[in-house]
C-alpha cells in the first residue's frame, strides 16, 4: 500500500519533470530565435552571372568574405539572363547583374531594366570600359574585354587530315561540315557578337550569307558560347567559335586546343556589370559593383582561368591572357549593334534566313 509521503514524492517528480520540460523546451526556443534574429536581418545580395562557374562562384565566395553579404547566385548566358530579368521586370528577384557580352547590358539599360550608380572605382577604368557607363548614363559598365576567335582539336584536325584555319572565311570549307559547334544568337552573347561582328566585317548582305555558309557546316548549336569549345576540349567536335580566351583557358588546362584570332579582323566584346533596376538589395549591389571593378579583385581572374583584359588599369593580367594588341580588332559599334531595335531586327532575320536552312 502506497503512503501519503511516496504520493506526494510521486506527484513532486511528476510536476517537477513536466516543469523541466517545458522549461528546457522553451530555452531551445529562445537559443533558436536569438541565433535566427542576426540572419534574419543579414544583408543579402541575388547575383546574376554570365561568365564561367568558376569566376561565378569565385566572385560570390570572396565578396561574401569580405562584406559578410550572404549572396544567392543564379548562373545563365547572356542572352537568357537578359531575358529572366525581363519577365520579372514587374517583380524583381534579381540585384545585380555580372559578366556577359555587354550587347545585353546595354539593351537591358535602353529597356529601363538596370539603374544608374557611379561607383567611386570609374577612374581607374579603361576608357573602353567607360564608354558604356557613358552612352546609358550610368546603367552598365565594363568590367573586362575580349576578343572573338574560335579554338580547335589540333589532336582531331589531324587525325581527321583537316587544314588547319587561320580566317573566318576558312570555316566556309566543306571539309569542315558537321565540325563545327556555336551556340544561338537569342540565346548566347558569344554568337549574337559573331553574327553582328559578321555584318560589321562584311557588310549585312555578304554578312547574313557568310552565316548562312557557316550555318552548313555546324554540327549543333547550344544555349551557351562556351559549350562548343568545351565539346572541342573533350574531343566532341573539331572547332568551337568562342571568344579567344575562351580557348585560351582550355589550352591552358591541358587540351589540345589552338586558339586563333582570324586574319580578316574581328569583333570583341565588352563585358559588363549592372544594378538591376528596382533590386531589393541596392546597398549590397553597389558594393558588389565597387568590389568587381577593383584592381586586386580583377587580377583574381587568373585563378579560375579566366583570360579577358581587366577594366580596372591597375588590375594585373595573367601572362596567358591573348595579347589583344596583337589582333586585328574591328571597330565595333557597341551603341548600335547593342540597341533593342538593331538586336531584334538581326536576331529575327537570322532566325528566317540562317536558322531555317537544312544543314
Amino acid at each position: 500500500m502506497v503512503s501519503l509521503f511516496e504520493r506526494n514524492i510521486f506527484h513532486f517528480n511528476l510536476f517537477y519533470g513536466e516543469s523541466m520540460k517545458i522549461f528546457k523546451n522553451l530555452f531551445l526556443l529562445s537559443l533558436l530565435i536569438l541565433f535566427a534574429l542576426p540572419l534574419y536581418g543579414a544583408k543579402r545580395l541575388t547575383y546574376y552571372c554570365s561568365t564561367d562557374i568558376p569566376w561565378c562562384e569565385l566572385m560570390k565566395n570572396e565578396f561574401e568574405k569580405r562584406t559578410g553579404i550572404r549572396v544567392s547566385m543564379t548562373r545563365a548566358s547572356s542572352g537568357e539572363t537578359l531575358t529572366k530579368i525581363r519577365a520579372e521586370k514587374s517583380n524583381p528577384k534579381g540585384d545585380v547583374w555580372w559578366g556577359g557580352t555587354g550587347d545585353p547590358h546595354l539593351q537591358a539599360a535602353e529597356e529601363g531594366l538596370s539603374q544608374a550608380y557611379n561607383s567611386p572605382k570609374l577612374n581607374e577604368l579603361h576608357d573602353w570600359a567607360r564608354a558604356p557607363h557613358n552612352a546609358t548614363g550610368g546603367k552598365t559598365v565594363g568590367i573586362y574585354l575580349g576578343a572573338l576567335g574560335y579554338g580547335y582539336n589540333r589532336e582531331l584536325l589531324a587525325k581527321k587530315g583537316l587544314p588547319a584555319p587561320k580566317c573566318w572565311n576558312d570555316l566556309l570549307h566543306s571539309a569542315y561540315k558537321d565540325e563545327i559547334m556555336m551556340a544561338y544568337p537569342s540565346t548566347s552573347g558569344t554568337a549574337y557578337t559573331t553574327l553582328a561582328s559578321m555584318v560589321q566585317l562584311f557588310g549585312e548582305e555578304a554578312g547574313f550569307n557568310y552565316m548562312k555558309g557557316l550555318h552548313r557546316n555546324i554540327s549543333q548549336y547550344t544555349k551557351s558560347g562556351s559549350a562548343g569549345i568545351k565539346a572541342a576540349s573533350r574531343g566532341e567536335i573539331t572547332i568551337g567559335v568562342v571568344f579567344v580566351h575562351g580557348a585560351v583557358k582550355q589550352a591552358v588546362s591541358g587540351f589540345p586546343i589552338e586558339a586563333v584570332s582570324p586574319c580578316e579582323g574581328t569583333g570583341y566584346e565588352i563585358g559588363s556589370a549592372s544594378i538591376i533596376k528596382g533590386a531589393r538589395n541596392l546597398e549590397s549591389a553597389k558594393k558588389f559593383i565597387d568590389f568587381a571593378l577593383s584592381a586586386d579583385v580583377q587580377s583574381m581572374s587568373a585563378q579560375v582561368k579566366s583570360y579577358q583584359v581587366p577594366s580596372n588599369k591597375n588590375a594585373v593580367s595573367p601572362p596567358e591572357a591573348p595579347d589583344v594588341s596583337s589582333i586585328k580588332l574591328i571597330d565595333y559599334n557597341h551603341a548600335l549593334y547593342g540597341s533593342k531595335a538593331e538586336r531584334t531586327r538581326l536576331l529575327k532575320k537570322w532566325d528566317d534566313e540562317v536558322k531555317v536552312l537544312p544543314r
